[in-house]
């Protein structure tokens, strides 16, 4: 039997974290393993547990849950955040983003919509919520016809995976979609992260969208 997927819950409101937690721990493929009030706790706690996923308040007293996913990154690189959060604007969405968040959703989120979106990441794959994605589209722009950018540098192939990454493709699915090996699509993936200098597929996802490369189609 494959091991339950280990979910932290991070927010200063306990109501929201004994509900999520009572929700996610009647799931058989999942086990909550720690819930923090605050972004410190939340630091502290995953050096112990190194949870797969953890879900992230945002504004929190004290270290807000931007600097708390930074810091939970830098120790714990394999660990999933995914920002739960009742804030849409721009300052709270690209900051969380850039800090290393995989996917962003809104407390308004279905129950079994949040369960799916933890499934996700658990496998590396991101979620938007559809308010948060239309932002990021409308804020994102191609930049002046003359302007250098680094996606040029990317092969035709390269092209082409980004796209369907952009598009929440699995490996799997790319490697389906395009005919070859899922080891070649990830290395392909490896090649595109270092050329645009990103850390991760959710940043190559929102670099997609930012110069347009998806909607070029």
């Amino acid at each position: 039997m494959q091991d339950p997927i280990t979910v932290m819950i991070v927010d200063d409101h306990e109501m929201v974290r004994h509900g999520a937690a009572g929700y996610l721990e009647a799931q058989d493929d999942i086990e909550v393993v720690a819930e923090a009030d605050s972004g410190e706790e939340a630091v502290r706690l995953v050096r112990e547990y190194i949870p797969d996923v953890v879900l992230m308040d945002l504004v929190m007293p004290g270290m807000d849950g931007v600097e708390a996913t930074r810091k939970v990154k830098d120790i714990s690189p394999r660990t999933h955040i995914i920002v739960l959060t009742s804030y849409h604007q721009d300052e709270h969405i690209f900051p969380a983003l850039q800090a290393g968040a995989i996917s962003y959703l809104l407390k308004d989120v279905k129950a079994e919509e949040l369960v799916d979106a933890i499934r996700r990441a658990a496998r590396g794959e991101a979620t938007l919520h559809p308010r948060i994605a239309a932002r990021v589209v409308k804020e994102f722009r191609v930049g002046d016809p003359g302007e250098y950018h680094l996606f040029t540098d990317l092969t035709e192939r390269e092209m082409e995976v980004l796209k369907l990454v952009a598009k929440g493709y699995t490996n799997s699915k790319i490697a389906e979609q395009l005919v070859i090996s899922v080891g070649t699509v990830k290395g392909h993936v490896s090649n595109i992260l270092s050329k645009l200098q990103l850390a991760d597929r959710t940043q190559a996802a929102v670099y997609a969208w930012q110069e347009g490369i998806v909607r070029r189609e």
